[in-house]
């Protein structure tokens, strides 16, 4: 049965593990965006023992490049990419502590097992709702790689950001559970 979990950022190995495929979670305190473009540059600073531009132990990365703010405005739109574009870089990033990444669809059975590896979750947001999950944004700002616009690394300070746990550091997932129940409930056989 899920539950509804209040996270605030940075998390520990004990709320991760707690954390079960198809909990609701809602986040307080900062999140941090990366899409493609910063993903690879992290990486291409872990892979020259370089030191990255935020530390992400315990954090949470948004699979988001938000539009420009309105005049009196925190953000623009602010709905979540497709996460598997991120899966080339996204083990990278676990075994230097990052604890969780919010996206929409599914991940590859190599980040799958990284959740399982560096204990870490997987959240799925709602696409299509980016106007509605900025108004959980409070505030924003540019840390890291500016140049990259929209794809730069933002740090969100957000309140009640609603989301859910599709991959759970057991490696079970929300899209293949939902398979299971819906082929058994109209009688499929897999």
């Amino acid at each position: 049965m899920s539950k509804t979990v209040k996270l605030v950022p940075p998390l520990t190995d004990e709320e991760v593990t707690a954390l079960e495929m198809g909990d609701q979670v809602l986040i307080s305190g900062v999140l941090y965006t990366a899409r493609d473009a910063a993903h690879q540059r992290l990486v291409d600073l872990l892979a020259a023992g370089r030191e990255l531009p935020v530390d992400l132990s315990g954090q949470i990365l948004y699979y988001v490049g938000p539009s420009p703010a309105r005049p009196g405005r925190v953000i623009g739109a602010a709905g979540p990419t497709t996460a598997s574009r991120m899966d080339t870089y996204t083990p990278a990033l676990l075994a230097v502590g990052l604890k969780a990444m919010i996206g929409k669809g599914k991940r590859s059975p190599e980040v799958i097992a990284a959740l399982v590896q560096y204990k870490a979750v997987y959240l799925g947001a709602t696409g299509g709702a980016g106007a509605l999950l900025a108004q959980r944004i409070k505030k924003a700002e540019v840390v890291a790689f500016p140049e990259l616009g929209p794809e730069a690394v933002h740090r969100l300070e957000v309140e009640d950001f609603p989301a859910i746990v599709v991959n759970d550091c057991l490696g079970r997932d929300l899209y293949e559970e939902g398979v299971r129940r819906f082929a058994r409930s109209a009688g499929v056989t897999r």
